[in-house]
């Protein structure tokens, strides 16, 4: 059995961290026998490696390795590529074909981003890993093939289990052994590694001198998080290595070529910056409410006719009780809706209401010129003049509310509402 140390200089893995040593390890451990295997992690971190090392140390390192990145097949031609089709099952199939399954009989196939595959696929797959038999499309024969299948995928595959994304039983049959690889972000001390080796390769293909960094270039690189993890790592190392003149990179240099929110250290924001986004969000919040109140308004007189004309209707009342809650609130909600209750929320609309109506309706027209107004236009103010009125009614009655409620053109038992609310 290879150690660890000979398969990385064999298929030239570079890092010393514990997490890829243990990896590297089940790898070598899995690949005599046949078991199905899945490899995890975040895209990037070298996953296609591994499959690789499985295969080369098994009795199938003879026959084929076929490697499949079943996210960049279209779902409608992904049952074609692995199981082949007849000719003339579908539009443009003019000839017969066999599939990766059939090429890779005695070998190996290592399908890349797995999570990505069709249920329709999955069900495919799942009778392949327990029987070995598989049917061509556009075919009713049975054919059977030995392959062994790795798998890989960056996908939460519990998640989506959970969202029906991904069928539980091939899960866990594809999932006989799982093997994780780290991000690169734990992984601190293979960063500045993997940098020298990318550098040296890209000297010998661009023929030039190889790059190096600073001591505090280092540190600012073993910083940075690296969500693209060894792809973005290695695309970064060959721009400072085609671009660079100064075969020295310093740590100023170095952050030309880091992404943005790459470290790990805060942002800083400015005052004035965040201030004014602030105020954008406000006057966004502002210009959607009074949209809203448009909305609402309008259910409000579409509600009020049918109240004047259905107003007997105990079956319309019932079915609107939502709307109406809507529209007053949840205060007066536990009455029952009598033909006097309705009597008066209508009464409620009339007088001072229609001043407010009139307001809400200029103020959706031209929202951008109320908006900045709206501080001094308050419902405060319509309040104030329902309550003047009130007042100066009850003064000319000498306070008997009867007559002043005819003048308002309210109920007795509405004037007596307000008369409560308003603590006059």
């Amino acid at each position: 059995m290879e150690s660890p140390q000979s398969v990385k200089q064999r298929f030239e893995i570079i890092g010393n961290d514990p997490s890829l040593n243990r990896a590297i390890e089940k790898s070598i451990r899995v690949a005599p026998t046949d078991i199905s295997v899945l490899v995890t992690g975040e895209s990037g971190v070298g996953k296609e490696s591994l499959p690789k090392i499985i295969h080369a140390l098994s009795h199938r390192k003879h026959a084929k390795y076929i490697a499949v990145n079943c996210g960049a097949i279209p779902e409608g031609t992904i049952d074609s590529e692995l199981f082949g089709h007849e000719k003339g099952a579908f539009t443009g199939a003019n000839q017969a074909r066999d599939g990766y399954f059939k090429e890779a009989d005695g070998g190996t196939i290592f399908l890349d981003e797995v999570g990505e595959l069709p249920l329709t696929t999955q069900v495919r797959l799942l009778r392949v890993l327990e029987t070995g038999e598989f049917i061509k499309v556009g075919s009713s024969k049975v054919q059977k093939s030995n392959v062994r299948i790795v798998a890989a995928t960056n996908v939460n595959m519990i998640e989506a289990i959970k969202k029906n994304k991904f069928r539980e039983d091939l899960y866990y049959r594809l999932n006989t052994v799982e093997i994780n690889l780290s991000p690169l972000r734990e992984r601190r001390s293979d960063i500045h590694l993997l940098f020298r080796k990318f550098a040296s390769d890209f000297a010998l293909k661009y023929k030039m001198p190889t790059v190096r960094l600073t001591e505090r270039a280092v540190k600012v690189l073993e910083s940075c998080s690296w969500p693209g993890n060894i792809r973005q790592l290695k695309n970064v190392t060959e721009q400072i290595s085609v671009l660079e003149k100064e075969r020295e990179v310093d740590e100023a240099t170095l952050h030309h070529y880091l992404p943005k929110n790459s470290s790990n250290l805060p942002s800083v924001i400015s005052e004035d910056k965040s201030s004014k986004g602030d105020f954008s969000n406000e006057r966004e919040i502002l210009y959607k409410v009074l949209f809203d109140m448009k909305n609402d308004l309008n259910d409000l007189k579409k509600l009020t006719l049918e109240l004047m004309e259905k107003e007997n209707d105990e079956t319309f009342k019932e079915e609107n009780l939502s709307l109406i809650k809507k529209v007053y609130g949840d205060s007066d909600t536990e009455r029952d809706f009598s033909e006097e209750s309705h009597q008066e929320q209508l009464e409620i609309l009339q007088l001072p209401n229609q001043n407010k109506v009139r307001d809400m309706e200029t103020a959706v027209d031209d929202p951008y010129d109320y908006a900045e107004d709206i501080e001094e236009e308050e419902t405060l103010s319509l309040q104030d003049k329902e309550v003047e009125l009130i007042k100066k009614s009850l003064e000319r009655h000498q306070g008997k509310r009867k007559p002043a409620a005819d003048e308002l053109g309210i109920s007795e038992r509405t004037l007596y509402r307000k008369i409560k609310q308003y603590d006059l």
